[in-house]
């Protein structure tokens, strides 16, 4: 797994608290939509309403099923979502090792990943996968669909649709979602009412854990210091067994794990986690972060808290636009510690065969 830590502070005078978080923010999401999000508060026994009202708030997004690919392609598609917002796809249930996958970005960039010879028979104009080896039987095909819509009537915009339409028309179930920007009356829902389209939300779990034995952390020590307090990559290695609801008391009789919290480490009473599973959009992510961040506004007893984001495992691209390689976990994620005083540690990681992330 390749990572990348880093830390520093929400404190900047010239443009306030917060606003360097959602900046940085921007810069480290993952190109497409998530499928986790996990925030976890130690000594926290209620969450603050605004911030329960965000999380309830996190959809909806869509499922359709055999949609055309052409149908991401149309003028009228481009106009009303692509233009008016940001709007995200990705195929559903397919495997990015062994089968065809497209994603569709919030830049208008639609990436599909074809295998052999689904990218000989489409005729369309890509580059072998890096991850296929000496002998490429993956493809990646990046369109513009911006560029596209600038001339409709050019050859290459004809060369697409007919590929899509007629030389290898492709059907795939998609999840999709629109952040739009304005207030726009076009839905997804009557936009494809002549498939099969349902509307979901995500799925949400609230829990109280109490007696938790967490780590201690100094914010000026990324690496941690012995006896004095625990690392980054302790840090995370500790949050991903709480998040899997794994026993931390490294027992005897204990045959699934004997993984038990890092030292140093105190005991706290009550613990916060909620767990938002579903299509999530970058922008509902980082209002939840800001969100986050403001906990620390009035005086708290926790020390820290943290906003986990993991990407799906089988699209096609994981940071910004960089193609995805399986391999054998699919990892793409990211991290933010937030401390009492505003200072944050950010932390991010990827496959060991995917380019490292920003």
């Amino acid at each position: 797994m390749c990572w990348s830590f880093r830390r520093g502070s929400l404190k900047l005078p010239a443009l306030g608290p917060h606003l360097n978080l959602l900046g940085l923010t921007a810069l480290v999401w993952l190109a497409s939509a998530s499928q986790e999000v996990s925030f976890f508060i130690p000594e926290c026994g209620v969450l603050p309403k605004e911030l329960k009202s965000l999380v309830m708030e996190t959809g909806p997004y869509y499922f359709v099923k055999n949609l055309p690919l052409h149908e991401l392609i149309t003028q009228e598609f481009i106009n009303t979502f692509v233009k008016k917002g940001s709007c995200y796809a990705l195929t559903y249930n397919t495997n990015i090792d062994e089968d065809n996958t497209v994603a569709l970005l919030p830049n208008g960039k639609l990436i599909l990943s074809l295998d052999k010879d689904t990218y000989e028979e489409a005729g369309l104009q890509g580059r072998p996968s890096r991850y296929s080896g000496k002998k490429a039987m993956k493809f990646i095909v990046s369109i513009d669909l911006m560029d596209l819509s600038s001339n409709p009537d050019s050859k290459k915009y004809e060369r697409v649709s007919w590929s899509f339409k007629e030389k290898k028309p492709l059907k795939f179930d998609f999840l999709l979602a629109w952040h739009r920007t304005g207030t726009e009356e076009s839905t997804m829902m009557s936009y494809f009412s002549k498939y099969q389209i349902q509307e979901h939300w995500p799925k949400v779990a609230l829990s109280t854990v109490r007696d938790v034995q967490c780590p201690v952390l100094q914010s000026s020590e990324l690496g941690g210091q012995p006896e004095t307090s625990c690392s980054a990559p302790e840090l995370f290695d500790w949050l991903g067994a709480v998040f899997c609801n794994a026993d931390l008391n490294n027992e005897p009789n204990n045959f699934i794990s004997t993984y038990c919290c890092p030292q140093p480490s105190t005991v706290v009473a009550t613990a916060y986690l909620c767990t938002i599973t579903g299509f999530i959009l970058p922008e509902k992510i980082g209002v939840l972060l800001e969100q986050l961040s403001h906990y620390f506004d009035e005086p708290k007893l926790a020390p820290w808290a943290t906003l986990s984001v993991q990407g799906f495992a089988d699209s096609p691209v994981s940071w910004r636009e960089n193609e995805h390689g399986f391999h054998r976990g699919g990892e793409h994620l990211y991290n933010f510690v937030i401390f009492n005083n505003q200072d944050y540690w950010l932390q991010m990681a990827v496959g060991a065969h995917d380019d490292c992330p920003p």
